[in-house]
């Protein structure tokens, strides 16, 4: 890869990308030395400006960053780099280093999974149709899903189409309660259907 390491002072900058979840991590620059460091270490590796010298991300905390992949931009001026942590990425111990959760998004979804989240716990005189649900047990939730499973088959075998997205989206929406009732996430679920595929 050509990388032009001309533009800056011998320096480019390198974005950190979280090769599962996408997330972006943290930034920092390469020279030419660390971008060869990290390729043969496969470690991420940057050039520190205010220690001026080679850094090795993690060498102190142990929350290593392992390389997947390095793309550069259209300019070569620039790079993506995405890799799998080992921890908390950000000095000050988040996992990134805009203060941001570093899970799984599955885009409104994950949105409802964390409204779920905020109502599971019942509190008396709050109305709020998740807290009443969590509020009667797992049994009653558990039953619901099975309800709402038992209305989308039988809209599948008719012909009204948006009844058969409302029942799936009920069924999807219960299901999500359930999982969090049982003290798991939608990633859970597709960590399952990854591990399948890969068999």
């Amino acid at each position: 890869m050509n990388i032009n390491f001309n533009k800056e002072s011998g320096l480019v900058p390198a974005i950190i990308q979280d090769a599962t979840t996408h997330k972006v991590l943290m930034q920092g620059y390469m020279n030419k030395e660390a971008y060869d460091v990290t390729i043969r270490s496969r470690k991420v590796t940057f050039y520190s400006r205010s220690k001026q010298r080679l850094w090795t991300k993690g060498e102190e905390s142990g929350n290593v960053l392992h390389l997947v992949s390095i793309k550069a931009d259209c300019d070569y001026d620039s790079l993506l780099i995405k890799a799998n942590p080992t921890g908390p990425v950000c000095h000050k111990g988040t996992d990134t280093c805009w203060e941001e959760r570093n899970a799984p998004n599955y885009g409104f979804l994950s949105t409802l999974t964390e409204i779920i989240e905020n109502r599971s716990n019942y509190k008396e005189g709050k109305e709020s149709y998740v807290a009443s649900l969590f509020a009667k047990g797992i049994n009653k939730i558990a039953q619901k899903v099975g309800e709402e499973a038992v209305e989308m088959v039988i809209e599948a075998k008719d012909s009204n189409d948006q009844l058969f997205l409302d029942e799936s989206a009920d069924l999807l929406f219960h299901y999500l309660i359930l999982l969090k009732a049982k003290g798991f996430e939608l990633n859970d679920i597709v960590n399952v259907l990854e591990k399948r595929h890969q068999k």
